[in-house]
């Protein structure tokens, strides 16, 4: 059972960091959508599906997956394990501030420049080259 629960955790992460890697990407542009506009109202159908139909799931699905190979596999007494559960903290804290900026963007309240969503994009793939590393190599 183990190595299916793995590979739908594997499948789960991929969504997930498909998703968090995407969504800004979007936000950089719906900031130069003017509010209100059909861009901006397309931009704004995109963000919400793919937070409610892809992000989300794939999250939670993330989340228990990775918990039952954690207490199955005895990981939480690892110091590797520690390491990448700060950083995969980390990952869900920007997934809420993600949820924030789709529902500031549905309501035409976005207050933050595209130099922000860029910066914000690239926080994601940083976490995941640290965790995957931890991972594969569990240094500790």
């Amino acid at each position: 059972m183990y190595e299916w629960i793995k590979a739908l955790h594997i499948l789960a992460v991929i969504s997930w960091m498909a998703g968090m890697l995407y969504l800004p990407r979007l936000m950089v542009y719906h900031c130069v959508a003017e509010p209100g506009s059909k861009q901006s109202e397309t931009f704004k159908i995109m963000e919400w599906r793919l937070l409610k139909i892809i992000i989300n799931p794939a999250m939670i699905v993330t989340w228990l997956a990775g918990g039952w190979l954690v207490w199955d596999g005895g990981w939480y007494l690892s110091g590797w394990f520690h390491a990448k559960f700060a950083l995969v903290i980390v990952m869900s804290a920007i997934h809420g501030m993600l949820v924030r900026r789709v529902k500031e963007f549905r309501q035409d309240r976005n207050t933050r420049s595209e130099k922000y969503y860029r910066i914000l994009n690239e926080a994601p793939a940083v976490l995941m080259i640290g965790i995957v590393i931890l991972v594969v190599v569990k240094p500790f």
